[in-house]
């Protein structure tokens, strides 16, 4: 089976710091795209990041700019998302996706999910 699963979310402060890993299994992903899309309750799933396959480019939502920092390590089959200067905006379930078709931003581009991880930012 073909999977990502989500892991190192948690409560933490405003200021504070977390990764988040995106763990693939079941098949190889170094040639997809990776998004990290983000969802608070109510609200509708939002890009926050994306990293095509070599790593090469990079997208970051405006709110998250400077703050987060997404990488892949391919040998390990996992992306990372590592985020910094946390606010209580962040406060989200985290998920990952995969592509193989390019590079978006677009929800509706991506084929793979995972259950996505909590974070939740709150002093």
């Amino acid at each position: 089976q073909a999977r990502l699963v989500e892991s190192g979310g948690g409560l933490v402060q405003p200021g504070d710091s977390l990764r988040l890993s995106c763990a693939a299994s079941g098949r190889t992903f170094s040639n997809y795209a990776i998004a990290w899309f983000r969802q608070a309750p109510g609200k509708e799933r939002e890009i926050v990041t994306t990293i095509n396959w070599s790593g090469g480019v990079t997208y970051y939502a405006d709110s998250v700019k400077g703050r987060f920092t997404i990488s892949r390590d391919n040998a390990k089959n996992t992306v990372y998302l590592q985020m910094n200067s946390l606010k209580p905006e962040d406060t989200a379930v985290y998920y990952c996706a995969a592509q193989s078709t390019g590079w978006s931003t677009k929800r509706s581009e991506y084929d793979y999910w995972g259950q996505g991880t909590q974070v939740t930012v709150s002093s």
